[in-house]
C-alpha cells in the first residue's frame, strides 16, 4: 500500500499510478471523455472505446481453441476458456464459492462485508456494483437507452429488452421438467419450480412468513416499515411497489394497454383483462373443493371458502368483530368514525373527475358515469342499466311486482329503498342534516343534490358544449337545447317546451294564474322559486355564499356569475370577435356592438341605447335624478354602480388586485386597464389614423381631433370642449370654485394637477431631469423649455 501514491480525495481508495487515479475519478464524476463517432455512446477509458467499436465492425479477434466462438476482448474469452475447463481462480475466503473471475469476486465479497461503494448523487441508494448504480440512476433521469426494434417500447436495461423481445417472438428457453410449462426468463423458472417443491427460501425475520420470491420479501418487509419508495410525480401518493405505481399513473395518463380481443374494452391491468376475457370465455378455474361452486377469479374463491370454514380473518380493533371481507371491516369501522363518507378511507381515484371511492366496485359503476356504459340489459326490452341491481328493479315493472307494502296506507313498491322514504311522508323524518345550513332531507340524494349549492360542485358535464350541471336530470334537460327536443306542447297556442314544468308555468299565462302569493306585499307570482327569491327581498336572506371572499347571495345563479370574478371564467363567446363574458345577458347586449341595434329609445332626446337600464340611467340625465345616496356624506349618483365604486373611496376597499405587481383597485374595470400597462395591449384603434389606445373612452376623445367635435358646451358662455372632464375645470372660471387644497398652506386650486405642481414647492421635489445636464425641475413644461 505504500506504493500507491495517489490517493481519490473522494473515497478512500489509492492508486500506484496517476493516469489509473484519474480513470477512477470518473466513477465518481461520471465523465465520459472517449465518445463513439458512429453512435452517441461515451466511456470513460480509451481501451473501452476502442472495443465498443467492435460491436459496430463485428470484429472478433479473440477465438476459443476449444469451439468456434470468437470475442472481441481478450479477457472475455479467457473467461470463456473456463467454461471448458471448469477451472475457477478466484475463492471467497469467508465461504466456500469460488469464481471464474476476480471482478465476480470482489462483487460477491460485498454480500459478507456490506460493502456499497457506488452511491446515487441524487438520493441517498448505494449500491454494490457499479452498473447497478448506472441502471439506478436511470430511475432519476428517465433513460431508457435499449430500444425495442419491433415495438416503440423503450428500457433501463439490456437484459430487460432481451426478455421483452421474446414477448414478440414467443420464444420461452426455459422448460419446467415437471410440467409442460416453459417461461422466456430462467429466474421465472427457477421460482415456478417451487410451486411444485413448496420451497420459500426467503424468511422474515420480523414476522413467520417465507416466501418463494426475495422481491416479494422485500416488498413483504415494507408492510412492518410503513416504507413506500415508489412516489408518483403526479400526486402526492407513494407504494411500496414499483408495479403499483406503474398501474396507479395510469389513472391519470388514461392509458389502457391490455386491450380485449373479443370485445372493444381496455384495461390498466393486465391481471383484469385475464379475468375479463372469462366473461367471454365462461372460464371459472378456480373451484371450490366443498361444494360444486367454481369462480372466475381466485380471490373470490378465497372469500367463498370462508363460508365453509367460518374464518374471519379481518377483525375490528376496536370491538370484537370480525369479517371475512377486507372491504367489509373498512365499511364497519365507519361505524365507529361516525362517518358515511371517510375521504381518507377513498382509495380509489376517478381517473376523469376528482371523485375517490372507499371500495373499487364502487368506482367501476361511478366510471359509468363518464362511459356512458351499461353493461345489465333487460331481456324483454332493450333497456340497459349501470347496475345489475338496478336491471333487477326494473324487471319488476314487467312483472308488476312490488314486494314492500306500506303499513300505513296502502301504497306498494318494487324498492325497499322507495317504501323507506314513502313512511318518512307519514312520520316527518327526514335523517339526512346538511352540515354547513340547517337544512334536512328524507332521502340522501336530495341532500347530496342540496351540498352543491355550498360546494359548486357540478359533476354532470355536457359533451357537446362545457357545461356542468349539480344533477343528472338538469344535464338530460340542458341535452335538448343541443337537439331541440321539446316534448311538453301547449294545448292553446303551438309553443312546445323542454321541460314540463316550463309548460305548466307557461300555461298560466293564458290562464293569468299567479298561485304564489307573499305574506309580507301583494305581490304574487306564476313560480313557487320566484316567490322564495322575492321573500329574500323581505328577509334579507342570503343563503348562497362564496367560498372565496365573504359575498353572499340570495339566488344561486348570482353565486355562479360571482364566482366567475375569481375563476375569470367567460363561458359566453362572441361568435363574431373573441370576445366573452361571464353572463350571457352580457353577451346579449355585446352582439349590439355588432348589429348596431339599440331598442331602448329615450323619449325626451334622439338617443338610443342597446340596454334598456342604460335608458333608465339616461333618463336620469334630463331629471336629474339621483337616487342612490352615500350614507357616510352627502353626495348621490344616478347608478347603484357608481355609488358601490364611491363608498370605496371610505373604506379604502380595493377588490381587484393585480397578479404582475402589488397594486389593487376598487373597480374591476380599473384592473383590466391596468394590466394593459403591462401587456402593452392597445385593443382600440383609430379608423381614421394608426393610433392605438388602452381605453375605450381615450379612443373617443382621439376621434375628436379627427371630427372636431366638442359636445361638452359652458352654459355661461360660448366656449365647448371634447372632454367633459375640461369643461368641469373651465366651469370653475365662472364659479371661482377651487376644490383642491394644499394640506400645507391655505392655497387652493381648480385642478388638482396644479395642486400637484404647487405641493413641491414644499417638499423641493423635482422629477423632471434633463437628460443633458443635471438639472431637474417641478415641471415638465419648465424642462421642455430649458431643453
Amino acid at each position: 500500500m505504500e506504493k500507491n501514491h495517489y490517493p481519490c480525495d473522494v473515497c478512500d481508495k489509492s492508486f500506484a499510478q496517476s493516469g489509473t487515479l484519474t480513470i477512477h475519478r470518473r466513477t465518481h464524476t461520471g465523465e465520459k471523455p472517449y465518445v463513439c463517432d458512429v453512435c452517441d455512446k461515451s466511456f470513460a477509458e480509451s481501451s473501452t472505446l476502442t472495443i465498443h467499436r467492435r460491436t459496430h465492425t463485428g470484429e472478433k479477434l479473440y477465438a476459443c481453441d476449444v469451439c468456434n466462438k470468437s470475442f472481441a476482448k481478450s479477457g472475455t474469452l479467457t473467461i470463456h476458456q473456463r467454461t471448458h475447463t471448469g477451472e475457477k481462480l478466484y475463492a471467497c475466503d469467508v465461504c466456500d464459492k469460488s469464481f471464474t473471475q476476480s471482478g465476480t469476486l470482489t462483487i460477491h465479497r460485498r454480500t459478507h462485508t456490506g460493502d456499497k461503494p457506488y452511491a446515487c448523487d441524487v438520493c441517498d441508494k448505494s449500491f454494490a456494483q457499479s452498473g447497478r448504480l448506472t441502471i439506478h440512476r436511470r430511475t432519476h433521469t428517465g433513460e431508457k437507452p435499449y430500444a425495442c426494434d419491433i415495438c416503440d417500447k423503450s428500457f433501463a436495461e439490456s437484459s430487460t429488452l432481451t426478455i421483452h423481445r421474446r414477448t414478440h417472438t414467443g420464444e420461452k428457453l426455459y422448460a419446467c421438467d415437471v410440467c409442460d410449462k416453459s417461461f422466456a426468463q430462467s429466474g421465472r423458472l427457477t421460482i415456478h419450480r417451487r410451486t411444485h417443491t413448496g420451497e420459500k427460501p426467503y424468511a422474515c425475520d420480523i414476522c413467520d412468513k417465507s416466501f418463494a420470491e426475495s422481491s416479494t420479501l422485500t416488498i413483504h418487509r415494507r408492510t412492518h416499515t410503513g416504507e413506500k419508495l415508489y412516489a408518483c410525480d403526479v400526486c402526492n401518493k407513494s407504494f411500496a411497489k414499483s408495479g403499483t405505481l406503474t398501474i396507479h399513473r395510469r389513472t391519470h395518463t388514461g392509458e389502457k394497454p391490455y386491450a380485449c380481443d373479443i370485445c372493444d374494452k381496455s384495461f390498466a391491468k393486465s391481471g383484469t383483462l385475464t379475468i375479463h376475457r372469462r366473461t367471454h370465455t365462461g372460464e371459472k378455474p378456480y373451484a371450490c373443493d366443498v361444494c360444486d361452486k367454481s369462480f372466475a377469479e381466485s380471490g373470490k374463491l378465497t372469500i367463498h371458502r370462508r363460508t365453509h370454514t367460518g374464518e374471519k380473518p379481518y377483525a375490528c380493533d376496536i370491538c370484537d368483530k370480525s369479517f371475512a371481507k377486507s372491504g367489509t371491516l373498512t365499511i364497519h369501522r365507519r361505524t365507529h368514525k361516525g362517518e358515511k363518507t371517510c375521504l381518507s378511507d377513498n382509495h380509489y381515484p376517478c381517473d376523469v373527475c376528482d371523485k375517490s371511492f372507499a371500495q373499487s366496485g364502487t368506482l367501476t359503476i361511478h366510471r359509468r358515469t363518464h362511459t356512458g356504459e351499461k353493461p345489465y340489459v333487460c331481456d324483454v326490452c332493450d333497456k340497459s342499466f349501470v347496475k345489475s341491481s338496478t336491471l333487477t328493479i326494473h324487471r319488476r315493472t314487467h312483472t308488476g311486482e312490488k314486494l314492500y307494502a306500506c303499513d300505513v296506507c296502502d301504497k306498494s313498491f318494487a324498492q325497499s329503498g322507495t317504501l323507506t322514504i314513502h313512511r318518512r311522508t307519514h312520520t316527518g323524518d327526514k335523517p339526512y342534516a346538511c352540515d354547513v345550513c340547517d337544512k334536512s332531507f328524507a332521502e340522501s340524494g336530495k341532500l347530496t343534490i342540496h351540498r352543491r349549492t355550498h360546494t359548486g360542485e357540478k359533476p354532470y358535464a355536457c359533451e357537446i358544449c362545457d357545461k356542468s350541471f349539480a344533477e343528472s336530470s338538469t344535464l338530460t334537460i340542458h341535452r335538448r337545447t343541443h337537439t331541440g327536443e321539446k316534448l311538453y306542447a301547449c294545448d292553446v297556442c303551438d309553443k312546445s317546451f323542454a321541460q314540463s314544468g316550463t309548460l305548466t308555468i307557461h300555461q298560466r299565462t293564458h290562464t293569468g294564474e299567479k298561485l304564489y302569493a307573499c305574506d309580507v306585499c301583494d305581490k304574487s307570482f306564476t313560480q313557487s322559486g320566484t316567490l322564495t327569491i322575492h321573500r329574500r327581498t323581505h328577509t334579507g336572506d342570503k343563503p348562497y355564499a362564496c367560498d372565496v371572499c365573504d359575498k353572499s347571495f340570495a339566488q344561486s345563479g348570482r353565486l355562479t356569475i360571482h364566482r366567475r370574478t375569481h375563476t375569470g371564467e367567460k363561458p359566453y363567446a362572441c361568435e363574431i370577435c373573441d370576445k366573452s363574458f361571464a353572463e350571457s345577458s352580457t353577451l346579449t347586449i355585446h352582439r349590439r356592438t355588432h348589429t348596431g341595434e339599440k331598442l331602448y329609445a329615450c323619449d325626451v332626446c334622439d338617443k338610443s341605447f342597446a340596454q334598456s337600464g342604460r335608458l333608465t340611467i339616461h333618463r336620469r340625465t334630463h331629471t336629474g335624478e339621483k337616487p342612490y345616496a352615500c350614507d357616510i356624506c352627502d353626495k348621490s349618483f344616478a347608478e347603484s354602480s357608481t355609488l358601490t365604486i364611491h363608498r370605496r373611496t371610505h373604506t379604502g376597499e380595493k377588490l381587484y388586485a393585480c397578479d404582475v405587481c402589488n397594486k389593487s383597485f376598487a373597480k374591476s374595470g380599473t384592473l383590466t386597464i391596468h394590466r394593459r400597462t403591462h401587456t402593452g395591449e392597445k385593443p382600440y384603434a383609430c379608423d381614421i389614423c394608426d393610433k392605438s389606445f388602452a381605453k375605450s373612452g381615450t379612443l373617443t376623445i382621439h376621434r375628436r381631433t379627427h371630427t372636431g367635435e366638442k359636445p361638452y358646451a359652458c352654459d355661461v358662455c360660448d366656449k365647448s370642449f371634447a372632454e367633459s372632464g375640461k369643461l368641469t375645470i373651465h366651469r370653475r372660471t365662472h364659479t371661482g370654485e377651487k376644490p383642491y387644497a394644499c394640506d400645507i398652506c391655505d392655497k387652493s386650486f381648480a385642478k388638482s394637477g396644479t395642486l400637484t405642481i404647487h405641493r413641491r414647492t414644499h417638499t423641493g421635489e423635482k422629477p423632471y431631469v434633463c437628460d443633458v445636464c443635471d438639472k431637474s425641475f417641478a415641471k415638465s413644461g419648465t424642462l421642455t423649455i430649458h431643453r
